[in-house]
Parts: structure tokens; sequence; C-alpha cells
């Protein structure tokens, strides 16, 4: 993700939009579950054996939406097509994840091998899927839909739950796909374009993330146009990092943002990209995640960035850090201790 460090205070506060990159591999590996296995109502993550029967019907990804505890969920180098550090992280976490987020180009195949491997793992797969290659205005427009067609069969196929966020902080300058190049009008018609060739596929595995940046780097941005509406939206997405210099609790940080999205929608809400910078307040800064989320009922997980990059984000990036996160995500509320059946 872009940072803009010239621009210090505003933007180093809510975005500190970190580094998306895209892991991507191809892969058309089909997967088999159990006839007739039916999702945990927590978590909904059971492993199948790889030579089992394909179900008739389409995995139904509503006990997701709701959970019972609040998603504990990773971006890492590599995964899931590698889930090497996602094991490193929770090692030093202290708890396994149950949501894995990776980033995926336009134009990229649906990537079955990586969404296989987090779903083993036990956790669900997070798709931002990034369109640098086209823009909002071809996507809307029906030029790309041969290409969407041939992915939501893929995920029909795969038949396993997959959230997948469309062209995330659609309201930040720093993208292609963002305010600088392209309208709200050219957003919302491009997202719902996409999520209605998928339900015309039959690909209804997908939770749709609407996942707008904190509004802090742009607040002139208002949020209520670029909404697609009830109908197209699973989860809020709400994407914000904790820099060194900027918001500095959660209240601060997500205040403002939940206000003008809780106005238009009462979605649930996941944090879709967060961490903390390295630094003496880090510990503190990990705190306030934790328990600002403990105290929202309406927010239902978030996804930390375990990833060095331009600022080092990772919880082990300091001895207090990596003890205080490892103490917060103790808290019972936080993540599933899931085993296989």
């Amino acid at each position: 993700m872009s940072r803009f460090r010239a621009l210090a205070a505003v933007l180093l506060a809510g975005a500190l939009l970190a580094g998306c990159s895209t892991f991507s591999e191809q892969g058309r590996d089909e997967y088999r579950r159990a006839q007739g296995k039916a999702a945990e109502p927590s978590l909904g993550v059971t492993e199948a054996p790889a030579e089992a029967t394909k179900p008739d019907l389409p995995y139904d990804v509503r006990p997701l939406l709701q959970p019972s505890k609040k998603y504990l969920g990773v971006a890492a180098v590599g995964a899931p097509a590698s889930m090497k550090n996602v094991d490193a992280f929770a090692k030093a976490a202290g708890k396994k994840p149950n949501l894995v987020e990776f980033y995926s180009a336009w134009g990229d195949q649906y990537e079955t091998a990586a969404v296989r491997n987090a779903w083993n793992y036990k956790a669900l797969p997070f798709i931002a899927w990034e369109p640098y290659d086209k823009t909002l205005k071809q996507i809307a427009s029906g030029s790309q839909d041969a290409y969407i067609r041939d992915y939501a069969r893929s995920v029909k196929e795969l038949n396993l739950p997959v959230a997948i966020s469309f062209a995330h902080e659609m309201n930040g300058f720093w993208y292609v796909w963002g305010t600088k190049k392209a309208t709200a009008a050219q957003f919302v018609a491009a997202y719902r374009h996409v999520h209605d060739l998928f339900d015309q596929e039959g690909a209804t595995q997908v939770i749709w993330v609407w996942s707008p940046n904190v509004i802090n780097p742009a607040p002139n941005v208002r949020l209520k146009p670029y909404w697609p509406g009830e109908e197209y939206v699973d989860w809020v997405g709400v994407i914000g990092y904790f820099a060194r210099y900027g918001p500095s609790t959660y209240r601060t940080l997500y205040g403002p943002t939940a206000s003008q999205i809780r106005a238009f929608t009462k979605k649930p809400m996941i944090i879709a990209e967060t961490a903390a910078e390295a630094g003496e307040r880090k510990p503190a800064d990990i705190t306030n995640l934790f328990q600002g989320l403990a105290a929202h009922n309406d927010v239902i997980g978030f996804v930390w960035f375990d990833i060095d990059k331009e600022a080092d984000w990772r919880i082990t990036s300091g001895p207090a850090s990596a003890r205080t996160f490892r103490e917060q995500a103790a808290d019972p509320r936080f993540g599933f201790d899931v085993t296989t059946p």
C-alpha cells in the first residue's frame, strides 16, 4: 500500500496504508468435500478428505457472517500459498489465526490452491482483489465479463467460502481506482457489476466485503456515495493503521469513519487491515485495538498486516509488542481454537 510520509501527521495518522502486494499463485486444484458435511456454526472450517465427493449444494456462508467470537486474522508474506509465516505469527501470537488475507491482481486466476491451504489451516480465506490493469469504467462496461465469469465459475467449482474485497480503499487517492482517477459512481457500478456476474454464475460462496480506508487522510471524501447497497455487501471492512504520528486510540482512529458508516448501514464491520508501527507506543496501540474491538459488538474482528514493509508492522518488531499481542489475543472473545472433528 502507499505511504506518503511527507504528509506526516495526516497520512501517517489514519491510513498508513500498509503495502498491499500481490502474492499470486495460479491454481486449478479441485477441492472435494465429504457428502453432506455441514459448516460448523462458529467458524465453519472443517477439514475434508481430498478424494471426497463434491456436495450438491453450494457452501452456505451465512453462519460465518456473525461469528460467536471475533475473527483473529493475519496477512503474511507468501501466505496462504505457503503457510510458513502464518505458523510463525501463530507461534508469536499464542493463537492460530482463523482468517488469512492475501492480495490478488486483476487478471489473476482464482487461486484455488491458496484458498484450499487457508481452509485446511482452519482459516477463512480473504482476498483483496486489486484492479490495477483495468479501470472501474471498463469493468462496469462489460469488457471484463469473460474474465469475471471465469473467476466466478472457479469459486463455484471449488465450493469453499471466501471473503472478497473488490477495489479496497476506493475513498483514497493513492490507488489507480481511487479518487484521482475514478468517481464514486464508477466504483459503485463496477462493484455491483462484479457482484451481479457472480450471482448469475451461482458463485454464492462469497462473503462480499466493502473496504473503505479510514477517513483521516481524506476527510472531505464522503463514504455514502461509495456504498453499493445492502444487497451487495456482507461485511464492512474498514482499513486503518496505528502510525507513529496521528490517532493513537481506537476511538480516534476508527470512530469518525464508523460514525459515517453507521448512518447508512448496520452491516457487520471487520477491521480489514491494521497494524501498529514499531516504536515505544506499539504495545499501547495493540492494547487499544483489542480493547476497542472488545467494546464494540458490531465489529467482528480484525486482520493484522504482519509484514515489514516501509515500516515494521510485525507483532515481533519488539519483545514488548509480541508479549502484549500474546496477552491480548489470549482473551477468549478473540479467535477460535478449532480442532478437526
